[in-house]
């Protein structure tokens, strides 16, 4: 009646994850997208939105503020990367970084108003929660060994939200 992984599936999007093109469910979801879209919808009012990498759900009820963090995380990341000069995309997209690292490109950023602000970026332990935990947790951060992470094809999601944010504001301007 179910297709197949479906209580796995469900769980992992209700619990925030996405579910990205390297995992089984992906292709799972991909054959049953017209199911699932239907299914979030008729069950829970919920909206999922696939892309070419990663599935996940959005809800018109949710007040998301980790969301919101993870955007200004990306943003902030993304533009250190590039003052850097180094390319952001291929270097989220193919690189890992070591939590240290991490944490200075975020402490050390010129956008120091935002980072005090920010409760998940204002000191380390908060950075290292929210990168190795809630990230890890919602699919966006892979942790490896010796302290390192990457990124899944998710973290698109929040630079195209940043990228939307900014523009918006250029043009409230």
């Amino acid at each position: 009646m179910y297709p197949n992984k479906h209580k796995q599936i469900v769980t992992s999007l209700m619990d925030g994850r996405f579910i990205t093109i390297d995992e089984l469910y992906f292709d799972i979801l991909k054959e049953n997208q017209e199911y699932y879209v239907d299914f979030f919808n008729k069950s829970f009012g919920f909206e999922l939105k696939s892309t070419y990498d990663f599935f996940y759900l959005i809800s018109e009820e949710t007040n998301e503020n980790t969301s919101r963090d993870i955007s200004i995380f990306f943003s902030i990341l993304c533009y250190e990367l590039d003052k850097d000069g180094k390319n952001f995309m291929d270097e989220l997209g193919f690189s890992d970084f070591h939590m240290d690292e991490i944490i200075e490109y975020i402490k050390n950023s010129t956008w120091t108003d935002i980072v005090k602000s920010n409760k998940q970026l204002n000191d380390s332990d908060n950075i290292r929660k929210l990168v190795g935990s809630t990230m890890v947790k919602r699919n966006i951060a892979i942790k490896h060994s010796d302290n390192r992470y990457s990124f899944t094809k998710a973290y698109k999601l929040f630079i195209d939200f940043a990228r939307e944010l900014t523009k918006e504001k250029q043009s409230n301007k």
